[in-house]
């Protein structure tokens, strides 16, 4: 039997990465973790152990995490900066513009729990300002994986690249996505299924559901594309204008605010190639969200399977 997208779940990305990761440093010595009491959250403990003299304890610093990262940096040394998205990139954001970015320090920058994975903690611990933040500072790719295939060649490509990254990760188990054959490049999206009447533009733990939500749309006779838009920045832009000469209808889906990630992103990269389209940038809205799970806050924003259909049937219908 051939491989069939989303038929089986994985593993949790932050897993697969932690993993992949101590995999690496096992071969190369200069590979190092600098974590900001991390260790649990961000599945290290099994590197710490096997790799006590790899990796850096720097307990609740982000700002400081993001510095000594920064520094290993500058001596040769091939640096993985683990902390919660939330804090990371709210309060390292300064360091991570001037010491990491500026200076253009090969440092990985690991946001883990991201979106709304921490569910009933709240709004302080979510991040859906990220992609916003990060998208504007210069030198700085930004990755978000979908599934475990996306997530141990994105960390292997993180490796050789000589510039800063932004890696995102959530917590739950995810769906396969893709074959293991599946070439895969930094900067170049991955189909996931093809469609002619919407394309649904997703990104990272979104990905799954906008699949699902195709399967839907086929019983009733529409035809969904579902395209994982790995790398945020620098955004595919081919594909993204091949699915807009290719579908009557745009829908991008992301676990971020609707201003300043990859919906207007992708907005902004059609309307400069002169392309009008049926359009919908589904994330969420400018107000504190409702307090629950990742899936109960899915459903409540209509970023689950259900939500997304019922959009793409409203704008094809329009």
């Amino acid at each position: 039997m051939g491989f069939e997208a989303g038929a089986e779940l994985g593993r949790a990305n932050l897993d697969v990465f932690a993993e992949t990761l101590l995999s690496m440093a096992r071969v190369d010595r200069n590979v190092l973790v600098v974590t900001s009491d991390s260790r649990g959250s961000g599945k290290l403990a099994p590197f710490a152990a096997a790799l006590p003299e790899q990796i850096v304890e720097v307990g609740i610093a982000e700002q400081n995490l993001v510095g000594v990262a920064a520094g290993l940096a500058s001596a040769g040394k091939i640096v993985y900066a683990v902390s919660p998205a939330s804090f990371l990139t709210a309060r390292a954001l300064e360091q991570i513009k001037n010491d990491v970015c500026y200076s253009d320090r090969p440092v990985t920058l690991v946001g883990i729990s991201a979106g709304v994975s921490y569910g009933a903690l709240g709004s302080t611990h979510h991040s859906t300002h990220d992609l916003a933040a990060l998208r504007a500072i210069e030198n700085l790719t930004i990755l978000i994986p979908a599934d475990n295939f996306e997530t141990v060649e994105a960390v292997k490509a993180t490796a050789g690249m000589e510039h800063p990254v932004y890696l995102r990760f959530g917590k739950r188990p995810l769906h396969h996505l893709h074959p293991p054959q599946t070439p895969f490049t930094v900067g170049k999206a991955l189909t996931v299924r093809e469609g002619t009447d919407v394309a649904f533009v997703a990104t990272g733990e979104t990905v799954y559901p906008a699949l699902a939500a195709a399967r839907d749309l086929e019983k009733e006779g529409l035809s969904g594309r579902v395209i994982s838009m790995h790398t945020i920045k620098p955004l595919d832009a081919d594909a993204l204008v091949r699915a807009a000469g290719e579908c009557r209808a745009i829908v991008t889906v992301e676990e971020h605010s609707v201003f300043g990630g990859l919906g207007e992103a992708c907005a902004a990269v059609l309307m400069q190639a002169g392309l009008r389209r049926r359009f919908r940038i589904v994330g969420f809205p400018d107000e504190y969200m409702v307090t629950g799970s990742q899936a109960e806050i899915f459903e409540h924003y209509g970023i689950d399977a259900q939500g997304l259909a019922r959009t793409a049937r409203a704008l094809l219908d329009r």
